[in-house]
């Protein structure tokens, strides 16, 4: 997926240049990743985003967001428990997180419905990894299952080129 983002800068033209608009317009094309896996009829969609305002490279702190969507193309009502990750970091830190719901909620997903949250994660180098899982439960009859949240990287962007 390509997205184009169109960044407009207003003022006055500060080199008095006439050649030069008082808005200039910057484009860029960023190439959003959107990582995908399907367990049992729940689709779950991830993208990341690096927080370079959150983060200090120089004292080794990188800063993550993660957006998720939850897609129920079951056939059945299911609520989300839990949440269970494995945080890599290229340093060979590895970090386990585990607990209910997802940012304080266990959202209830009737058949065709998404949940989408967002959260981020911190490292201590420039390029990472996340993995996990949630617990869902079917409603119906109460059955417990695992839904696979695809493995995702998490990378500055100038590291990409």
């Amino acid at each position: 997926m390509l997205l184009r983002v169109i960044v407009v800068i207003l003022g006055k033209n500060p080199s008095g240049k006439t050649n030069l608009p008082d808005r200039l317009f910057l484009i860029y094309n960023i190439k959003v990743h959107m990582d995908t896996k399907t367990t049992q009829g729940v689709t779950v969609h991830v993208s990341t985003n690096y927080l370079p305002d959150y983060s200090s490279p120089a004292q080794q702190h990188f800063v993550f967001a993660y957006k998720i969507t939850i897609e129920n193309n079951s056939e059945f009502t299911v609520k989300l428990l839990r949440r269970h990750w494995h945080i890599f970091d290229s340093n060979n830190e590895i970090r386990e997180v585990e607990g209910e719901g997802v940012v304080g909620q266990q959202p209830v997903l009737e058949p065709g419905e998404n949940h989408q949250y967002v959260s981020g994660c911190n490292l201590k180098t420039s390029i990472g990894k996340m993995a996990g899982t949630f617990l869902m439960e079917r409603l119906v009859d109460g059955k417990q299952f695992q839904v696979t949240i695809p493995d995702f990287t998490l990378i500055i962007p100038y590291k990409l080129n």
